[in-house]
């Protein structure tokens, strides 16, 4: 009996990390040493994400109570979840990262969650080469500032030659 409500407490609080989260990442950690896992664990912390071993099963009935569809395929061998309750992309950026920086063949990006939605492996290295929020945000407003900009060129130019001619026929006017 106390199996059942142990397990049913962890299913309770892995539908409230899964509800709560804007974004995560599945990885197959096999073949990390317990230094490189206690690197990256410093990495998520210093980044707010939480990062935790987390059972197949118990995940797997969790995410289908709470309607997350297509899960279930990745869950399979030694699981670990980065989860992130404000930034959708830290995860996938991080776990990139390290990588990367650590040259890492033997650790796997099983898929990733964003919004609820589940992505592929392909998605969350994707999600990872973003570029910041602030670039972003910088990119959307440039292209608004964009028509503007030639609107405003547009009339100075029409202004710039109409102040030509008049000009050209002042200096016409005065030599005759």
């Amino acid at each position: 009996m106390a199996v059942t409500v142990e397990k049913q407490t962890v299913v309770a609080g892995m539908k409230e990390k899964l509800a709560a989260t804007k974004g995560a990442v599945l990885i197959n950690y096999r073949g990390l040493t317990v230094a490189q896992d206690t690197k990256l664990r410093r990495k998520f912390r210093e980044a707010g994400v939480e990062y935790k071993v987390v059972k197949n099963t118990l995940t797997r009935i969790a995410a289908n109570e709470i309607g997350i569809a297509g899960l279930d395929s990745y869950l399979e061998g030694p699981t670990a979840m980065a989860f992130s309750a404000t930034d959708p992309v830290a995860p996938a950026k991080i776990i990139s990262d390290f990588i990367k920086e650590s040259k890492l063949q033997n650790i796997e990006v099983k898929a990733g969650l964003v919004e609820g939605k589940v992505i592929t492996a392909d998605g969350v290295k994707a999600l990872a080469n973003l570029p910041p929020r602030e670039v972003l945000i910088a990119q959307v407003l440039a292209g608004f500032q964009s028509p503007i900009v030639g609107i405003v060129n547009v009339l100075q130019g029409t202004i710039r030659n109409a102040v030509y001619v008049l000009e050209a026929i002042r200096k016409q006017k005065e030599s005759a």
